[in-house]
């Protein structure tokens, strides 16, 4: 219990991941983050704490020092309070123990650089937590952790202790633990400041000591709808003012974190679950147990926001990578790769590389997750090639067996100085990665169309907007745009050369919609293999296995140290089917060259994908599908490779 003021440490996170659009960056930078921090410090509302992102702040000094010039003696007289993080924005707990140390230092040294400030407190990414975190956060010199209340109420605290820092600990080394408040996160700044207002006023009647909001400045005008209702509309400046007059009544003191930290008594031990904020938990399910949750929560009512609703929750950000392969090979070869430029000396440009293949948006999906977006994935493979470029510069063609994606199954790993390719045996020997080192591009970087649970409850809404005959809310529409039917999906992951038996009567335009008809698939086959190597190229011979295969497909890639790739099959065509056609599917990035022998025809279309975000529901290209077929009876065919 405190009898003196509230204090209210008020805080914002600004970032934007590697390798999005320099015209996003620009817009943010104009129409939120500038403009917000002229407000904060031309009305005084101050002290406040920030933190940057590394990506944004590199971009910011390239482009518009404008920023840097008035943030920095805003913090220079203590009245901005800048924040740790991992300096290309990772989930810290996704990343090697001591790739989270150096992506601190990182963001400890640009600090200490940019603006001259030893900086004690972090903000913890997506506010992804495992308890063996607080050892690895102390060790990099951190002092205190900014999480969610959520992170207790799951533990049982009750939400009326959660106004004071907490201390933790990890192999003997403590941390403070500050909980975030998440009703003043709903409330700042989508509801009228009146409203925060009377809570924060409620909580000093109670005698709380400590107040903590630290979120999204995109809030402030980066998310759409923001900027008119907080700069246009009045909603920034009327939460300053309802703020001053409660610091002139004495119910409210602005504080720093850091502040709090020292002067607020704890609130004692906490030893946190590994969690995050409710949504990320929710995203992480499959669809069919977000449903399940879904109806749980119904059920629960008003019971939800009550300490029961504290106990139901999600699943944790790691299932991203059981939810959707991409993310899992993204995260294996970046853990891979680090494991080997530790091996090799940890040379600085490399690990820089791998830094930034460490940025978290492009390994997750939810309203704000980048997974679905391809430029974002994009850029993390292009770092991967530069890493990988340099580590395997002086290397011949080589490769090596081993489980790469930790899945409990065997894969190959071929590599030389141009290029990085995966295959997978289990696969029906499916090409799963294809870098070419020169062009910094994995070919087989295509999103899988899966079902997303927000699919169906687009569609019903959109039913029930159609069934009333009245027009929806801005809500709504979001939810529903242009979703007329539930798009389509792949029965089987997409990868480079996936291989079917089609029936020759199927056209193009249902081909396209998901419907294969395959009447035969290899995709889930697991396929017998066999490697040989020399300094001119890599060949993996591979065959289904007869108890499965009366046909005898066989399927042989040879890869170049060059980096060229010729797939050749041959079968019985007298056991196959007739009137059928065999058509490997290769989903690719980008375009390129096909020659295929003997020569056919190549059905082609965009993939495309529906996905939500803070815009509502976008469709996005993803890649290409390219699909030769041939009459099952020509008994063999081959397929020549050339990147462009």
């Amino acid at each position: 219990m405190s009898e003196g003021p509230l204090r209210f440490a008020f805080g914002v996170h600004l970032h934007q991941p590697v390798g999005n659009f320099d015209h996003v960056f620009e817009q943010h930078v104009r129409e939120a983050y500038l403009p917000f921090l002229q407000s904060v410090a031309e009305r005084d509302f101050l002290p406040i704490s920030l933190h940057l992102s590394g990506p944004l702040l590199e971009w910011i000094e390239a482009h518009d020092p404008a920023y840097l010039e008035l943030l920095g003696p805003l913090v220079a007289d203590g009245r901005v309070e800048l924040l740790l993080g991992g300096f290309y924005e990772p989930v810290l707990a996704a990343l090697p123990r001591a790739d989270r140390i150096q992506q601190i230092a990182w963001m400890r040294e640009t600090l200490q650089r940019r603006f001259g400030v030893q900086a004690s407190g972090l903000w913890l990414t997506e506010r992804v937590w495992q308890p063996e975190l607080a050892a690895d956060l102390a060790e990099a010199g951190v002092q205190y952790v900014l999480v969610d209340d959520r992170h207790f109420l799951v533990s049982g605290f009750e939400g009326g202790q959660l106004h004071a820092p907490f201390r933790t600990e990890s192999d003997g080394r403590r941390l403070a633990v500050l909980p975030i408040d998440e009703r003043l996160r709903y409330l700042v700044p989508f509801r009228p400041p009146a409203e925060t207002a009377a809570y924060l006023r409620e909580l000093h009647r109670a005698g709380r000591p400590l107040a903590v909001l630290v979120d999204d400045g995109e809030k402030f005008g980066g998310w759409p709808g923001t900027r008119e209702w907080v700069f246009d509309k009045g909603w920034l400046r009327g939460f300053i003012e309802a703020m001053r007059e409660l610091r002139e009544r004495g119910e409210v003191r602005l504080s720093t974190l850091a502040e709090a930290v020292r002067d607020v008594p704890s609130g004692g031990l906490a030893y946190l679950p590994t969690a995050s904020y409710r949504e990320m938990e929710t995203w992480a399910l499959a669809p069919a147990a977000a449903g399940r949750l879904a109806r749980l929560e119904r059920e629960l009512g008003d019971r939800l926001a009550g300490p029961e609703g504290a106990l139901v929750r999600g699943a944790h950000w790691h299932n991203f990578l059981v939810r959707y392969p991409e993310a899992n090979r993204m995260h294996k070869k970046m853990l891979a790769l680090s494991a080997m430029c530790r091996q090799r000396g940890d040379p600085a440009v490399v690990r820089r590389a791998i830094g930034r293949a460490q940025c978290n948006d492009a390994y997750w999906h939810g309203v704000f997750g980048g997974l679905y977006l391809p430029h974002l994935r994009a850029a993390v493979w292009h770092n991967l090639a530069e890493a990988e470029k340099e580590l395997r510069r002086n290397e011949s063609l080589a490769c090596e067996t081993l489980d790469f994606d930790g899945d409990g199954f065997p894969e190959i790993w071929i590599h030389s100085p141009a290029f990085s390719a995966v295959v997978s045996p289990r696969r029906g020997a499916a090409i799963e990665e294809y870098t070419v080192f020169g062009v910094g591009v994995n070919y087989a970087d295509v999103l899988t169309r899966r079902r997303e649970a927000y699919h169906e409850t687009a569609l019903a809404a959109a039913e029930a907007a159609h069934q009333t005959e009245r027009t929806p809310g801005v809500h709504e529409l979001e939810q529903s745009l242009q979703l007329t039917a539930l798009p389509p999906v792949d029965a089987e992951d997409r990868a480079m050369f996936v291989d079917r038996l089609l029936a020759a009567d199927l056209a193009l335009e249902s081909y396209r919609g998901g419907d294969r008809r395959a009447i035969r698939s290899w995709a889930r086959t697991p396929f017998e293999a066999a490697v040989s190597a020399s300094t001119e190229a890599v060949t993996v011979s591979c065959r289904a296995p007869e108890a499965v295969e009366a046909g005898g497909l066989s399927k042989l890639l040879r890869f170049d140290a060059r980096g060229g790739l010729r797939v050749t099959y041959r079968w019985d065509a007298a056991a196959f089917p007739t009137g059928t056609v065999f058509a490997p599917e290769i989903s690719l990035s980008r375009s390129v060259t096909l020659t295929c022998m003997p020569a056919t025809d190549v059905w082609s279309f965009p993939v495309t994908t529906v996905a939500k975000s803070e815009r509502g529901l976008e469709e996005t290209v993803q890649g290409y599908s390219l699909t030769p077929r041939w009459p099952v009876d020509v008994g063999g065919v081959q397929i020549a490779f050339a990147s462009t």
